[in-house]
């Protein structure tokens, strides 16, 4: 099972597919915006995603206490949700001067739809693939109108149950589309590493018969490179230039140097899961100069007896194993050995 994204292939079978997701770090700057996408190829991920949402098409401009954010531990604690996405959301127009650069360093742009018009509006810019936020996981009208669109999608999992995530896959299904990745996800934010719970990633799979991964809002690289080994295909991280600026999500967003190393220790933790095996590989014959094997410690004579005084076991790993040292003792060597030879069943009997 895999999908492929504008001819890159997504699957086990390959090094993970990585997202730099942009979200309000653009601060209301198009060139700020444009810095960021260059930073998102510097570090040689394969897409970047943006939102592409409304104030009015996310929530109502009202200021009563259901539309302020009361989670004292929230990065937005005492913001009313209009103003922070007013704040926030990206204006439509730059969509594809940031997506036409994108194509200019050879990455994937795409975005994640949070109301049907934003969908319309991608389909005229021809977006490869979409995603929808975990918020937006339980808005089936939205799931469905992006289902049709044919094209890939992928699922944030935040917060979701089993059944809220088999009716987005099943509206997705009735759609006519399975090209379906679903994202482990975690939302809070920043999240803490102890509510990963990475070992859900290969349920999903088994569950669903998706491709999985991982939206991650923890500090650092660790969940992502751990969620590899568990068998996530596309990780998606926040990025933006520095977490000491004041932008909406720049507190547990990425760095520069950070995301490069994303992009390199997950396709390293990729690559180092390999196959079952035991016994020496290739690369490690060299190494058996340091393992410990049986060799002569004492001149020896034709008919002498093999004892501790002549045998020892020591480096390299070239004689016979250590584990025959009692069997040969007592036993007569058929020829002279010198000191240093190296122990073989040939030399006795």
């Amino acid at each position: 099972m895999s999908i492929k994204i504008a001819g890159v292939n997504i699957g086990l079978n390959y090094e993970p597919f990585i997202i730099a997701e942009m979200s309000g770090n653009h601060g209301n700057n198009l060139d700020r915006a444009i810095a960021l996408v260059d930073i998102a190829a510097n570090a040689n991920v394969h897409a970047l995603k943006v939102q592409t949402a409304s104030p009015d098409g996310l929530t109502l401009n009202i200021k009563t206490e259901d539309f302020q954010i009361n989670d004292p531990k929230s990065l937005w604690f005492g913001s009313n949700l209009y103003e922070l996405y007013k704040e926030s959301v990206m204006p439509w127009e730059w969509h594809k001067e940031i997506f036409n650069r994108c194509k200019q360093h050879g990455i994937i742009g795409f975005s994640s739809p949070f109301e049907i018009n934003a969908v319309d509006f991608l389909e005229e810019l021809n977006v490869p693939c979409y995603k929808i936020a975990s918020f937006e996981l339980v808005d089936l009208p939205l799931v469905e109108r992006v289902a049709i669109t044919g094209k890939p999608i992928i699922i944030s999992t935040g917060m979701a149950n089993i059944g809220e995530i088999q009716d987005a896959i099943t509206i997705c299904k009735k759609a006519g589309n399975d090209q379906i990745i679903l994202l482990k996800c975690t939302s809070s934010y920043p999240a803490s590493p102890e509510d990963s719970n990475l070992r859900t990633i290969e349920h999903l799979r088994k569950t669903f018969n998706t491709e999985v991964g991982l939206s991650d809002h923890t500090m650092g690289t660790g969940s992502p490179c751990a969620s590899v080994a568990f068998g996530a295909t596309v990780i998606e991280k926040h990025f933006t230039f520095s977490r000491d600026e004041e932008t909406v999500d720049s507190a547990f967003s990425l760095e520069p140097e950070e995301l490069s190393a994303l992009v390199v220790e997950t396709k390293r933790a990729w690559q180092s899961l390999g196959k079952i095996t035991y016994g020496k590989s290739e690369s490690e014959k060299n190494s058996l100069q340091f393992r410990r094997s049986i060799y002569v410690c004492k001149d020896i004579k034709k008919g002498d007896k093999l004892t501790s005084d002549n045998l020892k076991i020591i480096r390299p790993g070239y004689g016979m194993e250590p584990k025959n040292y009692d069997l040969l003792l007592g036993k007569k060597a058929n020829k002279d050995l010198k000191i240093g030879s190296r122990m073989l069943w040939e030399h006795i009997g």
